[in-house]
């Protein structure tokens, strides 16, 4: 299974990233902080809206003392500390390729590096269940953000009680029905309002802890051991709970290529960690004066009865924008699978002319918004959701770890007597957050897997049948010296260029074949191009073409792209000055291969495998505009492929 040289005939996107360095380095530090507060955070930031009371009020519940209440917040500080601030922003973000972040540019970062074929599947497997995990985290957070932060108004107008749900979907609809329009106008409201989000619940938490300053010495990690100590079942419990306050943690890794590491460190450092903390203390402050009174919504009862409101709308814009960037990663995190070849062509929207990051997939987003909406109808209730909420995070944390430990060793080749303590702290938080979320299966923790074992099996599937397809091609290839001499000298040659994309960079295109045996007829030059998607995100435009004189007027031709680039042919074409006059489009004509799989004996995959490969194939988008194509030069050919 490989994910190096992903080609024409079997691989499209669309990108959020033009053929340049990442727009971060063009911007200043403050603007891009700023940013990072409006879309990094959002996830994490609306943690505390449901987190702290659900360790103590959700399906295990605890005692509301003081060693408990003390042991919680401690818990929380430290996780942000060792899980945040420690491995993502301290070590994990200085693992870039080429200053893209997230699991698959890691998993294209170590695979490059990783020469070994048993050790080289088995990390590709290991990205890719992460990759299907974040999806099934992705349709739970605009779900259990939305539905929380909507039922403050329980507290804080109790007649509209009856009502939380259908404005959490009425909230969730809206949401995905704009995403066709794009969001590049009110996005540039997401920094100025999380700002004065967090501001507000850190001020609020500050009140609180004035009142109770006991509070403060909860940030010692000796009420963390004192909890495991006087009561270890329920503490390792609690931690499913716990590791609610740091869903979103992966978000600062993977929008690493959007703001870059300095300003997404400095806005976690000196905005949003000590604003959550603030936060997360003055509940715990406010449980130790009113007891169990405030575990109905400890986050809201902070306020003062005439200022519920105000943060409850607040708190609902900040759970909009937090969906907002789950939604917006998730169409940049197919994006990577479609030109990684782990996701067939998929049809991708351009949403704004001047920013090149706003796309819109509209199945991607539908898909997600029924999602979501299913799990607001079945589950009712955020303290429902937060039962399915945080296996999928931790497993994909879990996960990242594993990959960190290949960089550290082989990329950075760390000494053992550093590396191997530090990975040890490292697998022993994320596996016990991980294990403690197993015990959650039965409540709610199925959705996540079963939505990540459903997407992994596409995954894969899509990934060995591409695979498999370009061998069987491969195989039956006429060598290209073998058919130059043969046919070129021998056919009527016609005036103008054909470009037969094909798969691999071997061999005579079946396109090419299927031509001459109907059309009986070469063009003068024959370009036979192959796309390939490198394992970093960029490629110099100095490295983007590679051209062989084969003789007889027949060239071949590579296009290298990164894995966040958007393939246009035809531009890289005009480019192009070595390979005898320049390109013209009206003289040019494009041949694409439409191949139909037939079943087969052969080893290779399982018949139901083989025939939802052939379904998808059948059903992805065109080629012609994954290349951007000029539709009237384009030419299809069909063939029968088994596989």
């Amino acid at each position: 299974m490989s994910i190096v040289n992903a080609s024409a005939t079997d691989l499209t996107t669309a990108g959020d990233s033009a053929a340049i360095e990442p727009q971060h380095r063009k911007n200043g530090l403050a603007r891009l902080a700023l940013g990072a507060v409006g879309v990094v955070f959002g996830d994490i930031g609306t943690s505390p809206i449901y987190a702290f009371r659900e360790t103590f009020a959700g399906h295990h519940k605890l005692a509301v003392d003081a060693v408990h209440i003390m042991g919680v917040v401690s818990l929380i500080f430290w996780s942000m500390m060792i899980v945040v601030t420690f491995k993502y922003v301290t070590i994990l973000m200085r693992a870039d390729n080429k200053g893209e972040g997230g699991s698959l540019a890691l998993l294209a970062l170590v695979n490059n590096r990783t020469t070994t074929r048993r050790w080289s599947r088995g990390i590709v497997l290991l990205g890719v269940f992460a990759t299907a995990l974040f999806y099934g985290d992705s349709m739970i957070t605009p779900a259990v953000s939305v539905l929380s932060a909507v039922e403050g108004l329980k507290v804080a107008a109790p007649g509209l009680g009856q009502f939380v749900l259908p404005i959490a979907m009425a909230i969730v609809i809206g949401l995905f029905s704009i995403q066709r329009s794009g969001t590049a106008r009110v996005s540039l409201f997401f920094g100025p309002v999380m700002l004065v989000y967090f501001a507000v619940i850190a001020t609020l938490g500050v009140l609180s802890i004035i009142e109770t300053p006991q509070i403060l010495w909860a940030l010692s990690p000796q009420h963390a051991f004192e909890f495991f100590a006087l009561d270890p079942v329920r503490a390792f419990l609690a931690l499913g709970s716990v590791v609610l306050a740091v869903t979103g943690a992966e978000a600062l890794y993977s929008d690493m290529g959007h703001f870059g590491r300095n300003p997404i460190g400095i806005s976690w450092l000196c905005v949003v960690l000590p604003a959550l903390m603030l936060n997360y203390m003055g509940q715990g402050a406010l449980l130790s004066r009113i007891g169990m009174p405030a575990l109905e919504a400890p986050f809201y009862m902070l306020a003062t009865e005439q200022l519920r409101l105000p943060l409850v709308l607040l708190s609902i814009a900040a759970a909009v924008i937090a969906s907002q960037a789950v939604i917006s990663g998730a169409f940049s995190v197919t994006h990577q699978a479609i030109q990684l070849g782990f996701i067939p062509r998929l049809r991708i929207e351009h949403t704004s002319a001047a920013t090149v990051g706003q796309i819109y997939l509209p199945l991607i987003n539908w898909i997600l918004g029924t999602m979501v909406l299913l799990l607001l109808v079945f589950f009712r209730s955020s303290s429902n959701l937060t039962s399915a909420y945080g296996i999928a995070v931790t497993g994909a944390m879990l996960i990242d770890t594993c990959l960190l430990s290949i960089v550290l060793f082989r990329l950075w080749r760390w000494p053992v007597y550093f590396a191997v303590p530090l990975l040890a702290v490292f697998f022993l938080v994320d596996g016990a957050y991980f294990s403690a979320n197993l015990t959650k299966i039965p409540s709610g923790g199925w959705f996540p897997l079963l939505v990540g074992f459903c997407i992994f099996v596409v995954l894969t599937t899509w990934s060995k049948g591409r695979q498999l397809m370009i061998d069987r091609m491969r195989e039956s290839a006429m060598p290209i010296k073998v058919f130059i001499q043969s046919a070129a000298t021998s056919a009527t040659r016609v005036p103008g260029t054909a470009v037969f994309m094909t798969s691999s960079p071997e061999g005579v295109p079946h396109a090419l074949l299927h031509n001459l045996k109907h059309n009986k007829v070469l063009h003068e030059r024959i370009i036979l191009l192959t796309v390939k998607i490198a394992d970093e995100p960029y490629i110099p435009e100095g490295q983007r073409c590679s051209i062989e004189d084969l003789g007889q007027g027949f060239h071949r031709m590579i296009l290298r792209y990164g894995f966040v680039e958007e393939p246009d042919v035809p531009n890289a074409l005009a480019n192009v000055h070595r390979c005898g006059a320049d390109f013209r489009m009206i003289d040019t004509s494009f041949f694409l291969a439409r191949q139909t799989l037939l079943p087969s004996s052969r080893p290779g995959m399982m018949i139901w495998r083989e025939k939802l490969f052939s379904w998808m194939l059948r059903n992805a988008e065109s080629a012609m505009e994954f290349f951007r194509l000029p539709t009237n030069r384009v030419v299809e050919l069909g063939s029968q492929l088994e596989i």
